[in-house]
C-alpha cells in the first residue's frame, strides 16, 4: 500500500469512492453538489495549509483522508473513507491514513484536530475513540470550525508537539 498527497487529477476516483460509500453504503443524504470541495481540492485543502491523502493498492484508490486547516493551530479531518473490501485490521488502511494525517498536522503546527461525523457511522466513532479522540458537544467546537450539514457527532484530539 502507498499513501500520497492527491489532488484533482484523481477527481473521478475520489468522487466515485466517497459518493458510493456515503450514498449507497450508508444512505447519507449528501450529493456531490453538497461537497464542492471534491471538485477543488487544491484551493479547499492545500492552499490554506491542509492536505488530501490517498491510499493506493495496485494503483487503485482504496482510501482517502483530508485535513482542512481552518486556523493556525486547528484542523478538521474530512473525507475519511476506505473501500468496504479494504477495511479492517488486516489491511490497516484507515489507521495508516490517520497516522499520516496526524504526522502532517504536527509538522505544520496544528495543535488540535476536530471532526464531525454522523451517528450512524458507529464503527468510525469507535475507530476515532480508539485513537484518542474524545466526543465533544457541538457548542465546544471552535467558532471557525467548518461545519458540514449532515454531521451530528463531533470529536477532538489534542496533538502532542513533535520534538
Amino acid at each position: 500500500m502507498q499513501i500520497q498527497p492527491i489532488q484533482n487529477e484523481y477527481e473521478k476516483e475520489i468522487v466515485d469512492l466517497i459518493l458510493n460509500i456515503q450514498q449507497k453504503e450508508f444512505n447519507v443524504p449528501v450529493t456531490l453538489e453538497d461537497q464542492p470541495d471534491l471538485l477543488d481540492i487544491e484551493n479547499f485543502y492545500f492552499k490554506p495549509g491542509g492536505t488530501f491523502l490517498g491510499a493506493f493498492i495496485d494503483d487503485k484508490l482504496v482510501g482517502t483522508i483530508a485535513l482542512v486547516k481552518f486556523n493556525d493551530e486547528a484542523g478538521a479531518i474530512r473525507k475519511m473513507f476506505v473501500r468496504k473490501e479494504f477495511r479492517g485490521k488486516e489491511f490497516g488502511i484507515a489507521q495508516k491514513l490517520l497516522e499520516e494525517l496526524i504526522a502532517y498536522s504536527q509538522k505544520n503546527g496544528v495543535k488540535n484536530l476536530y471532526l464531525g461525523t454522523v451517528s450512524i457511522l458507529q464503527a468510525a466513532l469507535r475507530f476515532y475513540e480508539k485513537n484518542g479522540f474524545i466526543t465533544i458537544p457541538k457548542e465546544a467546537l471552535p467558532n471557525d470550525f467548518p461545519l458540514m450539514k449532515p454531521d451530528n457527532v463531533f470529536c477532538q484530539l489534542t496533538l502532542k508537539p513533535t520534538k
